[in-house]
């Protein structure tokens, strides 16, 4: 009996598939959702959306606090689309006091907490541990077994 290590890789390439297109899928329905006024585009705004990877927004507290935090740079919160997304304006104006915000504060942030690069990380991390503990049962089989 052999051991094949491609249902583990196939798994991790299947995980990443899956998040590139729920990806398109959102932006897709973000730009569907993101109906702007004649007025807003003649005003001069900005306009952001900030995600969380883990639907932190369901909470009040994160979401009060996100809010304080945006509210540093000037965005003013339009909508909450989700548990995970929350859209945000500013008047283009407020670039002026970006160079006098806290180190670390940055008003183009679009991600709060921790970021898909860090999930993507993670789906490579389990799918690691996942082959190495198969490796290990095969080794513990061959070397083992009778």
């Amino acid at each position: 009996m052999s051991y094949n290590p491609m249902p583990v890789l196939t798994a991790t390439s299947m995980a990443r598939r899956r998040q590139a297109l729920a990806d398109v899928q959102r932006e897709k329905e973000e730009e569907e959702m993101a109906l702007y006024t004649q007025q807003d585009l003649n005003e001069d705004w900005e306009f952001k959306i900030v995600r969380s990877s883990t639907a932190a927004f369901r909470k009040p507290d994160v979401l009060k606090r996100l809010l304080e935090e945006e509210g540093q740079t000037g965005w003013i919160m339009l909508e909450k689309l989700d548990d995970s997304r929350v859209r945000f304006k500013r008047p283009r104006s407020a670039q002026a006091k970006d160079a006098y915000l806290p180190e670390g504060v940055d008003p183009y942030r679009t991600q709060y907490g921790s970021g898909p690069s860090q999930s993507s990380a993670m789906v490579l991390v389990v799918g690691g541990l996942l082959f190495l503990t198969a490796l290990a049962g095969l080794l513990v089989f061959i070397y083992v077994a009778p």
